[in-house]
């Protein structure tokens, strides 16, 4: 059995970028889940709103993760899942070993890439200041990447990662 690894962060944080050059520095084999793909998986909520699919799709996804860490894959998945889902993700994984990374720069930074993205672009990241907020005060699991390229950023994940550092209990 391998582990998941959960690249998380708020949105504009660079999230798929690391997770991207992460991949090639991980010891294979490694499944990569892109969370945002989710989101095509619900073709009609029946009045659902976005924070009850977004919850759903968090399940999901995490609960996709156990074949293959059971087989022997790294599970890296890439959503914007907030800390207080972890015990929830715990009791999904079970026995599956859990790494838990947030990518976080300065809010302004956030915005930024947020609204320079090819796609989704967010042009007034004002509603996702709170959503930003989620990610305080779980400093031993975030990663500053203000000034860091995504490949300097997915180094330093793989240090932390083999020393202990982003393991959740």
């Amino acid at each position: 059995m391998s582990k998941v690894i959960l690249i998380s962060g708020p949105a504009g944080a660079g999230k798929t970028a690391v997770a991207r050059r992460l991949i090639p520095l991980l010891p294979g084999p490694v499944a990569y889940i892109e969370g945002d793909v989710f989101w095509s998986f619900i073709q009609k909520s029946d009045g659902r709103g976005k924070r009850e699919n977004f919850m759903e799709i968090m399940r999901a996804m995490t609960a996709a993760a156990i074949p293959f860490a059971r087989s022997g894959y790294a599970v890296l998945l890439d959503f914007s899942i907030p800390p207080d889902f972890l015990p929830t993700a715990r009791k999904i994984l079970k026995e599956v070993p859990l790494e838990f990374v947030i990518v976080r720069p300065r809010q302004a930074v956030c915005d930024a890439r947020a609204a320079a993205r090819p796609e989704g672009a967010i042009a007034d990241y004002s509603a996702y200041a709170s959503f930003y907020q989620l990610f305080d005060g779980f400093e031993p699991h975030t990663l500053r990447n203000d000034d860091l390229g995504a490949d300097v950023a997915a180094t330093q994940i793989v240090e932390g990662l083999n020393n202990g550092k982003f393991r959740v209990a």
